[in-house]
């Protein structure tokens, strides 16, 4: 079984390493926060000093990060895990990053030997604790069915985008969509609410109706609707505004390189914008609600 260095240990990357350990495979894990890998040691996991020191005699690294910046620093800067790593390793990046990023890291991985897969992953949060996120993998077949196992072991739904970088592209295609219904499924709930429905009952009427979506159905952005969404607990726990922004960005720049219409991302992105720069982007996205009605009184 493959030893596997975990870097990044958020919200994702936390409950992601730990279902690893739960299936079996050895994982030694680096974060800036004492918490998080005090959590994966706890669960089993080797709490290491550094990225390079979790790395040591790994045969697999993954990785989940925040930005294409902190990807290229952790594997191209001049103490980066490229440099370490032995020849014929396994890198998983399964930060949510742009695909140019993606694709020369890749690029700079296979010139030093080394294999590499862009691996995004949708599913949330609960997804990541619950081991059912989807990867959406972008690399070589043969790379992918090497990494299969460690993959099954956190998540149910494995998706062969192409090479490098389509992982990345698909990923913030689904996120701009994302971004969107979330935006939409806000601004309606909103409107019932100001018009007198119980925001419980229109989203079930929703969820069974044309309009239904993924946010009123699994992640209902409307306090106490939804028992265990982050709506319920103060927008804690999810998937952060500013990260939202972020995928939303990367829609954006993708769309203008490649001379393609994106006026619907365009303005989830200005709406995602104006809630972050209110003091939002720390909240979960779904506080987007936040925009068109006023939860406090």
């Amino acid at each position: 079984m493959e030893n596997i260095a975990f870097i990044g240990l958020g919200n994702m990357g936390g409950p992601m390493a730990v279902n690893l350990l739960n299936k079996g495979f050895k994982v030694s894990a680096f974060d800036l926060s004492a918490d998080a890998l005090a959590r994966v040691a706890a669960a089993g996991g080797r709490a290491a000093s550094s990225a390079a020191d979790a790395a040591e005699g790994a045969s697999v690294v993954i990785s989940m990060l925040p930005a294409g910046k902190h990807v290229a620093g952790l594997y191209q800067s001049d103490d980066g895990l490229f440099a370490k790593l032995p020849k014929g390793a396994l890198v998983i990046d399964c930060s949510t990053i742009d695909a140019g990023t993606a694709r020369k890291v890749a690029e700079e991985a296979a010139a030093r030997g080394l294999s590499m897969l862009d691996a995004p992953v949708s599913g949330g949060t609960a997804g990541a604790a619950a081991g059912t996120l989807t990867f959406i993998v972008g690399g070589a077949a043969d790379d992918l069915e090497r990494a299969r196992p460690m993959l099954e072991a956190m998540g149910k739904n494995i998706f062969h985008a192409g090479g490098p970088g389509a992982g990345q592209t698909a990923k913030i295609c689904n996120n701009m969509l994302l971004g969107i219904l979330m935006a939409g499924t806000a601004e309606a709930l909103a409107l019932g609410v100001k018009n007198g429905l119980d925001p419980k009952v229109l989203s079930e009427i929703i969820s069974k109706s044309s309009g239904r979506n993924w946010a009123t159905e699994l992640y209902n952005p409307w306090p106490g609707v939804m028992e265990n969404a982050p709506a319920s607990r103060n927008y804690t726990g999810g998937f952060m505004s500013e990260l939202m922004l972020k995928d939303l960005g990367l829609a954006e720049e993708t769309a203008l390189q490649s001379h393609s219409a994106n006026p619907l991302g365009a303005l989830a992105r200005n709406l995602y914008e104006e809630h972050v720069h209110l003091g939002n982007g720390k909240l979960d996205f779904s506080s987007i609600v936040k925009h068109f009605h006023r939860l406090d009184g």
